[in-house]
């Protein structure tokens, strides 16, 4: 399987952290700029923690930055959904440019994730794991893969009720689906084109909304 292989098991993280150093160098300003927009809207805590399914079956801790409001997973359940009331005026910028998931460049950095490589999932979930899909735990989990790139619109896929049902029903099986098959490809070539693919799909979220927010102005 490809991910016994050596870029997987060593190359790979090799890559993740000259990346990051590299990445973070340039992305501190928006570290402090962020922080300080959510402060003001909504206080303390800037980050947003909870613990997923990690590599070798290790439970790690996710970190985001905040965009719903305080104890939003005592209010709701774990899936987003449509124009979801828990989330923030910033957090709703935050999620449709995928800024808040700058802050897992400092988890690839400490080698707790990988740029690219299976979207890490809830525990209730990966511990459903089964067969082949065992093999998502047998590469570090990243900021972005082939679910990442397919799901970018989720919340308008599972709606604005029952988005956790929605989500178990139309999205987890298929996400798994596409979270072993990055397992099976893992290589260079996948993950450039992955990293290429996903700049892409952000970019035309990131403006689509924004030229949304244009004309509704």
């Amino acid at each position: 399987m490809a991910f016994d292989g050596i870029y997987n098991r060593y190359i790979k993280r090799i890559l993740d952290f000259v990346v990051t150093v590299i990445a973070l160098l340039f992305l501190w300003p928006f570290y402090f700029i962020i922080s300080i927009l959510i402060i003001i809207e909504d206080g303390f805590p800037v980050f947003y923690r909870a613990k997923r399914g990690g590599y070798k079956g290790k439970t790690f801790t996710i970190c985001k930055f905040r965009t719903m409001v305080k104890n939003a997973d005592k209010i709701g359940g774990g899936t987003t959904a449509l124009n979801d009331p828990r989330i923030t005026k910033i957090g709703n910028f935050l999620r449709k440019t995928k800024l808040d998931e700058i802050p897992q460049i400092g988890q690839v950095l400490l080698g707790k994730m990988s740029i690219i490589g299976p979207r890490p999932e809830l525990l209730q979930y990966v511990e459903q794991y089964e067969g082949e899909e065992k093999d998502i735990l047998q590469v570090r989990p990243g900021i972005t893969d082939y679910s990442s790139i397919e799901f970018i619109n989720l919340d308008e896929i599972v709606g604005g009720e029952n988005a956790d049902e929605m989500y178990e029903k139309y999205v987890l099986k298929r996400k798994n689906e596409l979270r072993v098959k990055y397992a099976h490809s893992v290589s260079f070539t996948t993950d450039v084109y992955i990293l290429f693919k996903t700049l892409a799909a952000v970019f035309d979220k990131g403006l689509g909304f924004i030229l949304k927010k244009e004309h509704r102005g």
